[in-house]
């Protein structure tokens, strides 16, 4: 049975929580490897909405365990909301959920330092969460960080935070923020650690045994292949590796075991923050896809830059990630446009220009080559079967699939789990 993993082509906010929500239902385990609570997931099921930032979507199927990773950031108080949520409606997670000892734990001096910094970069912030994601990240790629597993030794705890402590108020307060208090920290982060202690195992032997039993193992990456470090517009970009390749990192799966890589891409686009984004839309037509989307940020809540489907993004990120089928979400947001446009490509100084060539001052001047299409009045949330699709909706997904050059399987048109449209090309999918 294959290794799947589901990733994001554009800026995040794709809709990989319902499709991996989707997937789920057939797999063993389910395993989150990138990111933390800055990435959020929302699934609609039988027992309600949930907006999940840390605890993998694949909990909501009862035969699957799930899995963080070593390669995600955990923030304790979200972890601790999230099982909460859950255990309100009747999901338990005892059990069926294991949390790598290796995963750094964001602290309270990382959210400060986050906004601190966006505050004195001024104009030049990138438009960050506040989470504390890149602070952490920053401790530990610099030798600086705090693991789960040092909770398990109170001394050596304490050891290491009186010297971060002191380390970072000295920055916080030239930043202008309030100092911290080890004790403080250790008082109320012990008292998390103490309530999610059970979860925390080393998965690497469970997922490497169900690999080598050929069970069904899916992958869920955070954010999109639009905020990587290294591929993306940096420095508006993610800390860690949202790519189908950053599994191997995040999670201990080889990349020999990977022959499925589902590549999420909504049906037009969007982006949280700040960066290029060449096919954004200011106007009303922006503000309408907005409105018809609820394009709000599932972490923060801001409003969503919208614009229309730049298949020079989908296709590079498809390409970059080996991407073998597309799933295709929200294409019920674009019912009742009357003309539709797609970026086929760009250009800079008035020549051709691919996504790859371009630096981020290069894709903050090249402009979209727009190819307008025509779009359809009818409603498809209700619809089922690809036939009874309306014509230009049809026409507009095949078009999709030209330029992106992998084919789309699935097509999402609505947020409810059972709507779903399959071409009959990918009757196996879910």
């Amino acid at each position: 049975m294959p290794v799947t993993v589901v990733i994001g082509t554009q800026w995040g906010d794709e809709g990989k929580g319902r499709i991996v929500d989707l997937l789920a239902q057939e797999a063993d385990l389910v395993v989150r490897y990138n990111g933390g609570s800055n990435a959020g997931h929302t699934v609609v099921n039988d027992l309600g909405t949930f907006k999940m930032h840390l605890i993998p979507s694949g909990i909501f199927s009862p035969r699957t365990t799930s899995i963080i990773g070593c390669g995600v950031l955990v923030d304790l108080e979200v972890l601790t909301g999230e099982l909460r949520a859950l255990r309100e409606a009747g999901v338990e997670a005892t059990g069926r959920l294991l949390l790598s000892p290796r995963c750094h734990v964001v602290m309270p001096y990382h959210k400060a330092l986050d906004r601190l910094y966006e505050q004195a970069k001024g104009e030049a912030s990138i438009g960050t969460t506040g989470r504390g994601i890149g602070p952490c990240f920053a401790d530990k790629v610099s030798y600086n960080g705090i693991r789960l597993a040092d909770f398990a030794r109170p001394q050596l705890l304490r050891e290491k935070l009186v010297v971060q402590v002191g380390i970072k108020n000295r920055l916080i307060e030239a930043l202008g923020g309030a100092a911290f208090d080890v004790d403080e920290i250790i008082a109320q982060y012990d008292a998390l650690y103490n309530g999610i202690e059970p979860f925390v195992r080393e998965p690497i032997e469970v997922i490497s045994q169900a690999i080598r039993d050929g069970r069904n193992v899916l992958a869920e990456g955070a954010q999109g292949t639009m905020l990587d470090a290294d591929w993306a517009a940096y420095p508006y970009c993610t800390a860690s590796s949202p790519l189908a390749s950053g599994v191997t990192g995040g999670a201990g799966i080889p990349p020999t075991a990977i022959d499925r890589v589902v590549a999420v891409a909504k049906a037009y686009s969007t982006r949280v923050g700040n960066g290029p984004m060449p096919t954004e839309l200011t106007d009303e037509t922006g503000e309408r896809l907005r409105r018809a989307g609820g394009e709000f940020g599932t972490t923060t809540g801001r409003p969503r830059r919208c614009g229309w489907f730049d298949a020079e993004v989908v296709r590079f990120s498809c390409q970059l990630n080996g991407a073998t089928e597309v799933a295709l979400t929200r294409l019920d947001v674009l019912d009742g446009f009357e003309r539709l446009k797609i970026a086929t490509g760009y250009t800079c100084n008035g020549k051709p220009i691919s996504y790859a060539e371009c630096d981020t001052a290069c894709l903050q001047e090249c402009r979209p080559v727009l190819e307008e299409v025509e779009g359809w009045s009818e409603s498809t949330g209700e619809l089922r079967e690809y036939e009874a699709l309306p014509g230009a909706a049809r026409r507009y997904v095949e078009r999709l699939q030209e330029l992106v050059g992998v084919p789309i399987v699935l097509i999402g048109v609505g947020p409810e789990r059972d709507q779903l449209v399959r071409p009959h090309t990918a009757a196996h999918v879910g």
